[in-house]
C-alpha cells in the first residue's frame, strides 16, 4: 500500500520519535517541521487545548500542502480555577523553564487542601482544506507539595498518579505512556488509524495537494 505523508506540527524531537513509534506499523511516513524549509511560527493563542491543536494542525497542513497532526496539552488544577491550562508552558513567563513553572505552581498551591488536578491532551489531524479530526484524553491526579522524581519534563515531578503511587517523574517511559493524557489520546487515534488514513485519502482526492519538499 502506498504511504501517505503526515507532518507533525512540532520541532520537538522526542515527541516525533514517540509518535513515529506509535504508528510504525501503518503505511504513513511521519515528518516534523524540521524536515521542511522555514515556515512562519504558529501563535498558540487559543482559549482551549482544542483551539490550539486545531490551529497548529490546520496551519501546517495549509502551508505545507500535506496532512498534519498537532497536539496541545497542559495541566488543569481545580484549586486554581483550571490554571495553568493553555498557559502551562508559560505559566511563569514567556520563556519560563520547567523548573520555574513548577516552582510557581507549588507556591500558588501552598496551604490548599484541594490538590486535585488533571493533565489534558487534544490531538488534531487536519488536511490542507476542510475539517479536522479530534481526539482527546485526560489523566486525573494530584499536585504534590514538593517535586519527586527525575524523569519526564514539565510538571511531571509534581503530578502524582494515585493508582501507581508515583509522580509522572517517578515513572518509566513505558509506565507513563500507558496512562498519560497524550498516551491515551494517541492510543485512541491508533485504534482508528486505518479509518483516519482512508479519511485523509478521500479528502486529498478532493483537492490535489502540493508535493512535499524536504530539505
Amino acid at each position: 500500500m502506498e504511504k501517505i505523508f503526515l507532518v507533525l506540527a512540532t520541532r520537538n524531537h522526542g515527541k516525533t520519535v514517540e509518535i513515529r513509534e506509535f504508528f510504525k506499523d501503518f503505511p504513513v511516513e511521519i515528518k516534523n517541521l524540521d524536515d521542511f524549509g522555514p515556515i512562519p511560527e504558529i501563535e498558540e493563542d487559543g482559549a482551549t487545548f482544542d483551539d490550539n491543536a486545531y490551529k497548529k494542525a490546520s496551519f501546517a497542513a495549509r502551508v505545507l500542502g500535506i496532512p498534519a497532526l498537532a497536539d496541545d496539552s497542559g495541566l488543569v488544577v481545580q484549586a486554581l480555577g483550571g490554571a495553568p491550562g493553555v498557559y502551562s508552558a508559560r505559566f511563569s513567563g514567556k520563556s519560563a523553564t520547567d523548573e520555574e513553572n513548577t516552582a510557581k505552581l507549588l507556591k500558588e498551591m501552598e496551604g490548599k487542601k484541594n490538590r486535585a488536578a488533571a493533565f489534558e491532551c487534544v490531538i488534531s489531524v487536519a488536511v490542507p482544506s476542510g475539517p479536522a479530526l479530534t481526539y482527546e484524553a485526560r489523566c486525573e491526579g494530584e499536585i504534590t507539595t514538593a517535586a519527586r522524581g527525575e524523569n519526564g519534563f514539565g510538571y511531571d515531578p509534581v503530578f502524582y498518579y494515585p493508582p501507581l503511587n508515583k509522580t509522572f517523574a517517578e515513572m518509566s517511559l513505558e509506565e507513563k505512556s500507558e496512562i498519560s493524557h497524550r498516551g491515551r489520546a494517541l492510543s485512541e487515534l491508533k485504534n482508528e488509524f486505518d479509518k483516519v488514513i482512508t479519511w485523509i485519502k478521500q479528502r486529498l482526492a478532493e483537492v490535489k495537494p502540493k508535493s512535499p519538499h524536504s530539505k
